[in-house]
C-alpha cells in the first residue's frame, strides 16, 4: 500500500499500474488502494504546498546562507543530484 500512495506522489503511471496489480493479486479491496492512492495525492499536495511557499522566500535568502544543493554523486550517473 505505501508503494501505491508513493507512485502517485512520485507521479510515476508505469509504477501505480505495477503496484495496483500487485496489491489486487493479494487480494486487496479497490477500496482499500483508493485510500492508498488518496494518502498519495495528500503527501503530493503537502509538497507541492510546501515548495510553492519556498519559492516565495528564495531571493530573501543571503547568498551567504542559501542552502548548498547536495555533493553526493547519484548512483546512476556519477552526477550530483542537481546536475
Amino acid at each position: 500500500m505505501i508503494a501505491v500512495g508513493a507512485s502517485v506522489a512520485a507521479h510515476c503511471q508505469p509504477c501505480l499500474s505495477y503496484h495496483v496489480a500487485q496489491a489486487r493479486s493479494l487480494g486487496l479491496e479497490e477500496t482499500q488502494i483508493r485510500d492508498a492512492m488518496s494518502v498519495g495525492q495528500r503527501v503530493e499536495k503537502g509538497s507541492t504546498a510546501a515548495m510553492q511557499k519556498f519559492t516565495e522566500t528564495v531571493f530573501e535568502l543571503p547568498v551567504a546562507e542559501a542552502p548548498a544543493c547536495c555533493s553526493k554523486p547519484t548512483p546512476k550517473a556519477g552526477k550530483k543530484c542537481c546536475g
